[in-house]
Parts: C-alpha cells; structure tokens; sequence
C-alpha cells in the first residue's frame, strides 16, 4: 500500500513522463496546418465534392488527446481524420465517393506524390517533410462519410451536454470496398455504420472527472483543437499503457491494439484524481471488461470486447482468426501488471523513467 508521500511523488513523476510522450505542439500544429490544407483541396470550388461543403476532423487519438510520440525515429505519426460530406449524388454508390475523394487528392501534384495504394476505407497521405529538428514522418488516415443535414449542431450538442445522450446520433456512413454492396449500393443510410465521434463523448464522459469545472470537450471535435498540454488522470494511463506496449513489441504487427487498451482502460478508470491510483486500478480491472459470447462464425466461444457505442461490434475480432494477437495481449496484460507493481516499490522508480 503506497503512503500518500509516495502517492504524491509516483503522481508528479507520471505527470512528467506523460509529458514527455506528448507529441510536441510544433508537430501538433503541423498536422493541423497538414490536414486543413487537405480540406482546402477538397473543397475546392471545381471539386466535385464541393456542393457538400467537405470538412475534415480528427478522430482516434488525435481527437482522444491520447497520441504518443513513436519511440524511434523511423516510425510514422498515426493521424486518423474523418472527410464529413453533407450529402452526395443520389447515384453516387460508395465506390464513387470513395474515387471522387481521391480523384480530388491526385488533382494536386504533391498529393498526389504523397498519396498511398487505396486503403479499405481510407485514403493515406504520407508526409516525409524536413524539419531544423531532422525528419518529421506522419501519415494521416482519410476516412471519406456522409453525414445528413443539421450533424454540426447534433455534434456541438452532444460535446457540450453535461449528460451522454443519443451516441447513435453521432453515428455516420463510410465506405468499405469489401462490403457486398460497395459497388451498388446507393441509399448511404444502407452503407456501413460508424461512430468515432459518438466513442469520443463516450471516452470524454469516462475521463472527465466534473463536467460543470472541466475544459470544454467540445474543442476536441473542432477542425483546429487546441493543443493541451495539461490531461485528464484517465489520458495519461492511456498514454503510459501505449508506451509500455510500443516499447515490448517493437514493430510487432500483433501487438495489442490501441482502441482495446483504450476501451479497456476507460472501462476500468473509476474517476482516481491521481494518476498512479488511476493507473493500479485500471490495471487490476481491465481483463474484467473482456466477455466471452459464442460466435456462429466460428462455431465456438470467443472473446469479446465490446464497442461502448456499438454493441454490435467487437474490438477483439481479428483474435479469432489471428490467435497471436490474443496471446499477445494478455502476455502484455501479465507484463504491464508486474512492471508497474514493481515500479511502485521504492527501486523500481527506474522503469517510469525508462518508458
């Protein structure tokens, strides 16, 4: 049982460790300046896109406040954004948005240099830039969606409210080419359902600890948030979980996902106002939050890890097929559990300032 000194020192140390996996605000405005640039292509006036006033928006970690600075050099930034388009063509199938999107990134030179081989859903742009503090590597995900008229003020709402209300509403269509009906399909309230913005308020409503005294969450969903460089108790474990998993399966394809140790960390946090106590009892409670149901897929039990504003949707489930990817993480599991015990024993100071 620590002693509240120790609690105090174990929290300013954290709080500086969280610090120092902050990307800088230099590279925060970068990726700014990047994606509204991409914004500007999109929209352009003899776009095709341009009747349906496209946006750009961060999601993921980017919008989470939860992003890492990669441990080497070499490795990229991760930066997820969503392509909003107010409407489309009545003909225009998820194909045909998907190629307009990217017809309109070709149409300028250097995107089109920069532009990667087709995704499933997204479009990569991959920025390779010189900087006086040597190579600046990201790529950024663009996830063409439509949304339907009047989703501004149901996002402004729902990011302002002091209650978590209505996710579904957060709720819009993207592109998929290995849906069957990718090619056919031209109603988009048939294409497939996605929600980051509804997981951000959810994420937000987990990690704030008063809403009436906190920062404003709606800042977060803003096409320019601001860059912050104090967080939540609950943002910093993710980000020190991320750490510790980057730093055991370095360039490992199969390591623990982040929107698993995401969810499962939010699931587990109980509002600790300090860090190392956040920290222990997300790291007790977590595997609590993984379910087994049985799948008709595979004819057996699997495990579950629900998506809190889809419960049709299970993180987990590449595990099933890719059975590495579940062994992995619960040797992480197991691993995390004893390093950061350790850490918390007078002599084990060292391992938070190796993370």
């Amino acid at each position: 049982m620590l002693t509240t000194e120790q609690k105090e020192q174990f929290n300013d140390i954290l709080e500086e460790l969280g610090k120092t996996l902050d990307i800088s605000e230099t590279q925060y405005n970068n990726a700014v300046s990047s994606y509204e640039a991409v914004g500007n292509q999109l929209s352009k006036e003899d776009s095709a896109l341009a009747p349906y006033t496209p946006e750009i928006l961060p999601q993921g970690s980017f919008m989470l406040g939860t992003m890492v600075k990669p441990i080497n050099d070499t490795d990229d930034l991760d930066i997820d954004l969503v392509c909003q388009l107010k409407g489309k063509k009545p003909n225009w199938t998820q194909s045909d948005l998907k190629q307009k999107v990217g017809d309109q990134l070709k149409a300028n030179a250097t995107y089109e240099d920069m532009l990667d081989d087709e995704g499933r859903r997204c479009w990569t742009l991959l920025y390779r830039e010189q900087s006086e503090n040597g190579n600046e590597k990201y790529h950024m995900d663009i996830l063409p969606s439509i949304v339907d008229s009047g989703y501004r003020m149901i996002l402004e709402k729902a990011f302002s409210a002091t209650e978590l209300e209505d996710i579904d509403e957060l709720a819009i269509r993207i592109t998929d080419n290995e849906e069957d009906d990718y090619d056919i399909e031209t109603n988009h309230s048939e294409w497939l359902k996605s929600n980051p913005f509804g997981y951000g308020r959810w994420f937000y409503q987990q990690a704030t600890l008063d809403f009436t005294k906190s920062f404003s969450i709606n800042e977060s969903i803003q096409p320019v948030p601001t860059y912050r460089k104090e967080k939540l108790p609950l943002q910093r474990v993710v980000q020190i979980l991320k750490r510790h998993r980057d730093m055991m399966f370095n360039g490992d394809e199969d390591k623990p996902i982040s929107i698993i140790i995401t969810t499962l960390a939010s699931k587990a946090y109980s509002k600790e106002t300090s860090i190392i106590e956040a920290l222990l009892n997300v790291l007790d409670n977590m595997g609590d939050f993984i379910e087994e149901r049985y799948s008709v897929e595979h004819q057996k039990v699997i495990k579950w890890i629900q998506n809190p504003v889809n419960d049709e949707e299970n993180f987990a489930d590449k595990w099933p097929d890719f059975p590495k990817k579940q062994i992995n993480f619960y040797k992480w599991l197991k691993q995390v559990k004893v390093d950061i015990n350790n850490a918390t024993k007078k002599e084990g100071f060292i391992l938070f300032r190796n993370l």
